[in-house]
């Protein structure tokens, strides 16, 4: 009786510290299976990107989904989604299926390599938290290429300092305050880089540069913070490029009623956006 009673427990264990479940199984799957439907192969990434995209439209907003209990591990929560998760997903089930890589073990391994510095889990600082540590290391990975200088974006420094001065709204370092110098470290690395970017008053003169499926990365005002916002920029049939995102609780994934131009003029703490666009793998 004893055995059955330990080996209950320990089932019941190794249940609660899964990372995913058999619905986020499934909805892997069912994209997979829509790019065959769409022959999305063939598609050009950035194509890809904006149909995968569009496929979560409807779905709900949620925050903190990768915020696990324990050592740092690969969360995938495709039952809800914020802002980068959505982004994650659309580029990672996009190089996927590129790729022709398309199990569910293909799907977690872009994944690790999207999410995390190199592509290596190691602790929770090893998470690419501030959006542009993101850019930078996953331009580096050869994912992404940052074409905003390019397409007349203008010089901007970062100066980040939110994660290591406010431990306490993160999880981890509030329970492991031994954390915060490696992410004080990573905030001094992007402080010290250069990046470029569009100011909101610019960036209907340069839409027509910005390629359906282009990632897009909002920058803000808010103090000790880089990007306020992410998502990605779909050409609708009027021909302008509009903003597919997972805007905040309570809300679903969306394209923006107005081009993005309009779109980013109406919230006061974005500046300007950064335009990365993908590799084909």
């Amino acid at each position: 009786m004893k055995k059955i009673i330990s080996f209950i427990i320990l089932l019941s264990a190794l249940t609660s510290a899964q990372i995913y479940n058999s619905e986020d199984v499934e909805i892997c799957k069912s994209k997979f299976d829509l790019a065959v439907d769409k022959n999305m192969q063939e598609m050009p990434i950035g194509d890809v990107i904006a149909e995968v995209g569009k496929s979560f439209l409807g779905l709900g907003y949620e925050a903190h989904t990768l915020e696990a209990d324990g050592e740092e591990q690969l969360v995938i929560h495709l039952t809800g989604l914020d802002c980068t998760t959505f982004l994650e997903n659309c580029l990672t089930l996009a190089r996927c299926i590129k790729a022709n890589e398309t199990s569910f073990e293909d799907y977690q391994k872009h994944l690790t390599l999207i999410r995390y510095r190199g592509g290596k889990i190691d602790k929770y600082p090893s998470r690419l938290h501030y959006f542009s540590d993101w850019i930078f290391d996953n331009t580096k990975k050869g994912i992404v290429t940052d074409v905003t200088k390019n397409i007349g974006g203008e010089p901007i420094k970062f100066n980040v300092s939110f994660m290591s001065t406010h431990p306490d709204s993160y999880k981890k370092l509030k329970e492991i305050n031994s954390y915060i110098p490696a992410i004080s470290k990573y905030e001094d690395d992007i402080n010290a880089r250069e990046y470029f970017y569009i100011p909101n008053e610019k960036v209907e003169e340069h839409e027509s540069e910005i390629n359906n499926g282009d990632l897009i990365a909002i920058t803000t005002n808010l103090t000790g913070l880089d990007i306020g916002h992410v998502g990605v920029a779909v050409k609708l049939d009027d021909g302008r490029i509009h903003f597919m995102h997972a805007p905040l609780v309570g809300a679903k994934v969306q394209i923006s009623e107005d081009p993005i131009g309009d779109y980013l003029a109406k919230v006061k703490k974005h500046t300007g956006i950064i335009v990365l666009r993908a590799v084909e793998p």
